[in-house]
C-alpha cells in the first residue's frame, strides 16, 4: 500500500514538473498569439477590398471574440506566472489597461502631437512659433466661425434646456408617458450625419412654379408664400441649422430632467403647499434649485457638444454663406487644404475651450456629493 502511495505521488510530481513549462509556455505565448491576430485583424479591416458582408463578420469577430481572447489570455499569463499575493496587485491593471491603453492612444497621444504639430507649418516641416495661433485669433473667417461657435453655445444650449424640461414637465402628465417620452427621445438614434440629410430635405428649396419638395417650402407655398432658399439665408441659416441639434438633444435633456424632477421628496413639496405656494412657485422654488446639478450636467454636456459640432454645418452648407464654426473650418484645414499646422492649431484652441466648462462641471459634481 506505501509502495503505491509513494509511486502515485512521485507520479503527480512528474506530471506537475512537466505541466508546468507547458503551463509556462502557453501563458506566454497565447497572448503574443492574440495580439498578432488582432493585429492582422485591424490591418485587413483598413486596407481590405474583401466582401462588405466578410468584412462586417470580421469586425464582429474582433470586437467580440477577439478583445475576449485578450482578456482570457493576459489572466492566464498573470495567473501563472505570479503568485496570490501580486496577483491580486496585478490583475486589476491588466483588465484595466486595453481600456487605459486605448484612452492614451486615442485621447492623450493625439493632443500631445497636436500641439507639437501646431507651431510647425503646413508640411510639418518648419518651426514657425505661434503663427498658426496668430491666423486662429484674428483671420477674418477664424472670427466669424468663432462667432458662429458662440451663437451655436449659447442658442443650442439654452432651447434644449428649456425644451428638455418643459417636455419633462408635461410629459409627466399625460397618460401615455413612456410612449410621449420614447418618440421625442427617438432621434437621439440618428446620427448627426443622418439627421443633416432628413432636415436637408425638410429646407429643400425648388424655384417658384415647380413642385416643391422640401416641407417647409412647400408649407410656405401652401400658405401663399414664394419659395425660400433656407439654407442661403444669412444670419437665418444658421440658426436654421441650430434647430437640427435641438431636435437631436431635446431628448436628451428630457430623459436626465425628468428622472431629476421625479427624485425631488414629494414631502417637500407637499409642505410648500401646506404653506401656500402655488405651483408655479413650487416649481421655481422648489424643484429647480433641487434637479440644479442635472440641469448643469445638462447644459455643460450639450454646450461642449456645440463646441465641437462640425457633421450638421459639413452636411448641409459645406460651412458657406456665413455658416462656418470652429470645429469644421479645423477639419477643412486638414482635410481641404493639407494645412496640419493651422488645422492642429484650431483643435488645440477648440480643446483649451473646454477645459472651463469641464473644470466648472466638475466641480458642480464635487459640491453636490458633498452637500448629499
Amino acid at each position: 500500500m506505501q509502495d503505491t502511495q509513494h509511486s502515485g505521488r512521485a507520479s503527480s510530481f512528474i506530471e506537475g514538473l512537466l505541466a508546468a513549462p507547458v503551463r509556462l509556455l502557453a501563458a506566454l505565448i497565447i497572448p503574443a498569439i492574440t495580439l498578432v491576430l488582432l493585429y492582422q485583424s485591424f490591418i485587413f479591416l483598413r486596407d481590405s477590398e474583401a466582401n462588405k458582408l466578410t468584412i462586417v463578420l470580421v469586425a464582429l469577430l474582433v470586437g467580440i471574440g477577439g478583445v475576449w481572447a485578450l482578456y482570457y489570455s493576459t489572466d492566464l499569463m498573470v495567473d501563472t506566472l505570479f503568485s496570490d499575493r501580486w496577483k491580486a496587485l496585478i490583475r486589476p491593471f491588466v483588465f484595466v489597461g486595453p481600456a487605459v491603453a486605448v484612452l492614451v492612444f486615442f485621447l492623450v497621444y493625439p493632443v500631445f502631437r497636436s500641439t507639437y504639430l501646431s507651431f510647425f507649418n503646413r508640411t510639418s516641416e518648419n518651426f514657425i512659433g505661434f503663427d498658426n495661433y496668430i491666423f486662429a485669433l484674428t483671420d477674418p473667417a477664424m472670427l466669424q466661425a468663432a462667432r458662429n461657435s458662440v451663437l451655436w453655445m449659447v442658442v443650442v444650449t439654452a432651447f434644449s434646456l428649456i425644451f428638455g424640461l418643459i417636455v419633462a414637465v408635461l410629459a409627466d402628465q399625460v397618460r401615455f408617458e413612456s410612449v410621449v417620452k420614447s418618440l421625442i427621445f427617438l432621434p437621439m438614434a440618428i446620427s448627426f450625419v443622418g439627421a443633416s440629410v432628413i432636415w436637408r430635405f425638410v429646407y429643400a428649396f425648388v424655384p417658384a412654379g415647380r413642385d416643391q419638395i422640401g416641407l417647409l417650402n412647400a408649407i410656405w407655398v401652401w400658405l401663399g408664400g414664394e419659395p425660400i432658399g433656407w439654407l442661403i439665408q444669412q444670419p437665418w441659416n444658421n440658426f436654421m441649422l441650430m434647430i437640427v441639434l435641438i431636435w437631436l438633444q431635446t431628448g436628451f435633456s428630457m430623459v436626465l430632467i425628468s428622472a431629476a424632477i421625479k427624485s425631488v421628496p414629494e414631502d417637500i413639496k407637499q409642505a410648500a403647499r401646506i404653506d401656500g405656494a402655488n405651483e408655479i412657485q413650487v416649481f421655481f422654488r422648489i424643484v429647480i434649485p433641487t434637479i440644479r446639478p442635472t440641469l448643469v450636467t445638462v447644459a455643460t454636456t450639450v454646450l461642449i457638444l456645440t463646441l465641437k459640432v462640425f457633421d450638421i454645418v459639413w452636411v448641409m452648407t459645406n460651412g458657406n454663406f456665413g455658416t462656418e464654426v470652429v470645429a469644421s473650418r479645423m477639419i477643412k484645414e486638414i482635410a481641404r487644404f493639407r494645412d496640419f499646422g493651422r488645422g492642429s492649431a484650431i483643435a488645440v484652441i477648440l480643446l483649451l475651450a473646454t477645459i472651463p466648462v469641464m473644470v466648472y462641471n466638475i466641480r458642480s459634481f464635487r459640491e453636490t456629493e458633498q452637500t448629499r
